[in-house]
């Protein structure tokens, strides 16, 4: 159990935290992730957050270290990198800076302004890959063998997939956030910081928007799913998209988290599974036989 950031072997630390690092801290948990524990450190009159990865995720700390320090110096808004290292279990952690609460009350204004958000991170200057040093710090996957695990063992998802696929040609070409949801956004005093990227990487930034859509509409409405969908359709870099490209990545994140469920654990909540069966049954590429 972690008593004091000093016990801790740091790669990469803040010289403002290195200062301050022996002083008493206080640690308060958070609400665990399904990869890591958190825990606000209240140290040298600051707050900061840190994350151990003391699941069995393993991710690239130091990428993502990398990774948020590029986008935090070019104005996206995500929460500022003081440090990474391992604890005495060979953890890794990762201490950013303390950026308030998850969202929980959701207005048309809002919504707007997460688009806005999430398009920004779209829109971050990035090298193709192999034309630079964004390598380093921004990976590239297969899109079905990341967002789909073991797919190969449930057929009927594999097939729609398939033909899905064969409808639009996958981009990877721009930064995505991979899990864009009310749980990876914190906001305090009218400013939205975006967290957890473990998920970050060269992508589709339709397939980026179309995950976030369905999980808006799922967990908290469908009125919201559409303010938050004509958010997105408002803006010049997307309102190029043709209805069908819509459908079919709403399509594909639909199948993503009925895979999800049937592997492992989703979030449920009051009329999740309704409206999960709604959007199968009402987009021409989905069945509700996939429940």
């Amino acid at each position: 159990m972690i008593t004091g950031l000093s016990q801790i072997d740091w790669i990469q630390l803040h010289n403002r935290v290195q200062r301050v690092i022996e002083q008493e801290v206080q640690i308060i948990p958070l609400s665990p992730g399904l990869e890591a524990s958190v825990m606000r450190i209240e140290m040298g009159g600051q707050r900061y957050v840190l994350k151990v990865w003391d699941k069995d995720s393993k991710p690239d700390i130091a990428k993502q270290y990398q990774l948020l320090s590029k986008l935090y110096h070019s104005g996206v808004g995500v929460s500022k990198p003081c440090g990474w290292g391992v604890d005495d279990q060979q953890n890794q952690l990762l201490l950013t800076s303390y950026d308030g609460e998850p969202i929980t009350q959701l207005t048309q204004t809002k919504l707007t302004r997460l688009a806005e958000r999430l398009m920004e991170v779209h829109r971050y200057p990035v090298n193709r890959v192999g034309a630079g040093e964004d390598e380093e710090y921004i990976s590239k996957y297969d899109f079905v063998e990341y967002f789909f695990p073991q797919i190969e063992s449930h057929g009927d998802i594999q097939n729609l997939l398939a033909n899905l696929i064969q409808h639009v040609q996958i981009r990877q070409e721009c930064l995505i956030h991979g899990d864009y949801n009310l749980g990876n956004i914190l906001e305090m005093d009218g400013h939205y910081t975006i967290i957890d990227w473990t998920n970050g990487q060269y992508g589709d930034p339709r397939y980026d928007m179309a995950w976030s859509v369905f999980l808006i509409t799922i967990y908290n409405g469908g009125s919201y799913g559409e303010m938050y969908r004509a958010a997105f359709a408002c803006s010049a870099s997307y309102n190029t998209y043709t209805q069908e490209e819509g459908q079919v990545f709403e399509a594909m994140a639909c199948l993503r988290w009925i895979l999800l469920k049937r592997v492992g654990d989703v979030p449920m909540g009051p009329d999740v599974m309704q409206r999960v069966r709604s959007i199968a049954v009402h987009n021409p590429y989905l069945n509700e036989h996939l429940l």
